[in-house]
């Protein structure tokens, strides 16, 4: 399985982390930046990764990384193609992706540990969309 990466600043520790456990989950990671902890705009990073994502396969999913997660997905669900979500915990993962169909992960690297974050990001590439009429119905009016 193959997942865009990226994050700003605040995030590049996280991302840097998520990236030597790749392995551990036969993931291999298309890291977009950034590559230092040198100040950076998250909106520059999350609309990289949802350009990149718009070029991929169908089923294609990406990692973004923030200092909360938040302002990263923001910038990203600009996007009409992605469905991404803030998750602070396996459940939220999980939900995310049967019920929302989320393509996109946001993690927030001051709110969620490295262990954390690879147990919500296995929980997430490991979920799939659940293909129930009720859920496909609702994320179809979401555009």
């Amino acid at each position: 399985m193959k997942l865009l990466i990226a994050a700003d600043h605040a995030g590049f520790p996280l991302k840097e982390a998520l990236k030597k456990r790749a392995s551990e989950l036969h993931i291999e990671f298309d890291d977009l930046g950034t590559h230092n902890t040198e100040s950076v705009d998250y909106p520059d990073y999350g609309d990289r990764l949802a350009n990149q994502l718009v070029t991929l396969a169908p089923g294609s999913m990406g990692v973004l990384i923030c200092g909360s997660g938040i302002g990263i997905c923001i910038a990203a669900n600009r996007h009409p193609h992605i469905r991404a979500v803030a998750a602070e915990s396996i459940e939220a993962a999980k939900l995310a992706r049967e019920h929302n169909h989320a393509n996109v992960l946001c993690l927030g690297a001051r709110l969620t540990s490295p262990e954390k974050a690879f147990e919500i990001l296995k929980t997430f590439v490991n979920t799939q969309p659940d293909p129930g009429e009720r859920h496909v119905r609702r994320v179809q009016k979401l555009g």
